[in-house]
């Protein structure tokens, strides 16, 4: 089957500081380059699940523009484009960029970000939006989900011997032991 052209944009910093499945991710953060590394990796991996068959396209934006060497060139992962916004320019603006690009196209968008400024702008443009909490709640039901798929089902069979007393049991078993 496959999917419709339809187009994910996630603003990156915004849910893990502004989500609820990320907030153990901030509780005692140590600052190093390494928690940034393993929130932006949680991030990433909820999106390619969220992403599923649902989004042709899907990008988180990271705001890189106090960043001198950030060029803003996208990287893959998971399928999903990874981009951190070039130096001197916004998540916002890449975000609304590549909104605006996207409906040009004829394209369904979602972004996905509890930034009210960029909530206006995209819903000028005819854009879905979804809020960092609500991406978080449909994160959660993913992972949820998935658990219960990959949990073993074993359905117990009921037979005779599992309904009749100990005592006919014993009887049907003696006569069937007489018989062979």
């Amino acid at each position: 089957m496959k999917a419709r052209d339809k187009v994910l944009i996630v603003d990156g910093y915004n849910i893990l500081r502004s989500g609820s499945r990320y907030r153990y991710l901030r509780e005692n953060p140590d600052w190093t380059d390494e928690w940034f590394n393993k929130s932006r990796e949680v991030l990433i991996n909820d999106v390619i699940a969220y992403m599923g068959r649902d989004y042709s396209t899907a990008y988180v934006v990271f705001d890189g523009t106090d960043n001198p060497y950030s060029t803003g060139e996208a990287e893959t992962i998971g399928g999903v484009n990874v981009v951190f916004s070039p130096a001197g320019t916004t998540a916002d603006t890449v975000i609304e960029k590549l909104s605006h690009d996207a409906r040009e196209r004829n394209r369904e968008v979602m972004v996905v970000t509890s930034d009210a400024s960029i909530q206006d702008a995209v819903f000028g443009l005819g854009v879905d939006r979804m809020s960092a909490d609500g991406f978080s709640r449909e994160a959660q039901l993913l992972d949820e989900e998935t658990a219960q798929d990959e949990a073993p089902h074993v359905k117990r069979k009921n037979t005779v011997a599992d309904r009749i007393s100990p005592d006919a049991l014993a009887k049907l078993k003696a006569l069937r032991d007489g018989y062979q």
